[in-house]
């Protein structure tokens, strides 16, 4: 009996996957030591979603905010202020340099009238929920 496997079409997308896999994973690895992603809350009340972040230690001016096709951006830049250097850390837990959030929202949303206010190291966003038009029934007329 051979020990040969039979080929089957089926397996060949497998290689692929796995070499677009390998490709991939480096660029992982190079996003999470260039930065950061921000940790988020999000819900609503009955006009409006609610996105929070805790951005202590960031200044809100260097920090941007867009929505765009009901996607929200939150991007900046968290600096490190102390002198020590890495070597003398015993633990170094608490992330900074930049950072970068995009999230879908799960409602049609009016980007142009979001607000956002910082306190105490939380970012709040307030996003209007757009409202939502109901279909328009048309008669057809018999001429």
């Amino acid at each position: 009996m051979s020990n040969l496997i039979k080929w089957s079409p089926f397996f060949d997308g497998f290689e692929d996957a796995d070499k677009m896999f390998s490709e991939f994973v480096p660029m992982i690895r190079r996003a999470d030591s260039a930065g950061f992603v921000p940790a988020i809350d999000m819900y609503e009340d009955k006009n409006n979603l609610i996105v929070e972040t805790q951005l202590a230690g960031t200044d809100p001016g260097k920090v941007s905010i867009a929505i765009e096709n009901d996607v929200l951006t939150i991007k900046g830049e968290s600096e490190k202020k102390s002198e020590v250097e890495d070597k003398d850390y015993y633990r170094k837990e608490i992330r900074r340099g930049s950072f970068f959030r995009s999230i879908p929202l799960p409602a049609h949303v009016n980007g142009d009238k979001a607000s956002a206010i910082s306190e105490s190291g939380i970012l709040k966003i307030s996003i209007p929920k757009r409202e939502v038009t109901q279909p328009k029934t048309i008669k057809i007329e018999k001429k």
